[in-house]
């Protein structure tokens, strides 16, 4: 059964998205040490896994400045 809060369209505020990316690159900068100490993901894949999520954060950011300077 479907949750009723994703049966209906949903609209979220920029800040809303903003501080959700933030919140993923936190958790992952908290989580992936441990994974790559337990040897459940390499260094590099760690960094890279954190670069990207860097640089949608620096990019939503860009575009949602973008957007409000108009």
């Amino acid at each position: 059964m479907a949750d009723a809060l994703f049966d209906a369209p949903m609209a979220f505020t920029r800040e809303a998205k903003r501080e959700a990316i933030e919140r993923e690159l936190g958790m992952r900068r908290r989580v992936y040490p441990r994974w790559v100490e337990k040897g459940r993901m390499s260094q590099r894949q760690a960094d890279k896994e954190i670069a990207v999520m860097e640089a949608i954060l620096t990019d939503y950011s860009a575009a949602a400045e973008r957007s409000t300077s108009r």
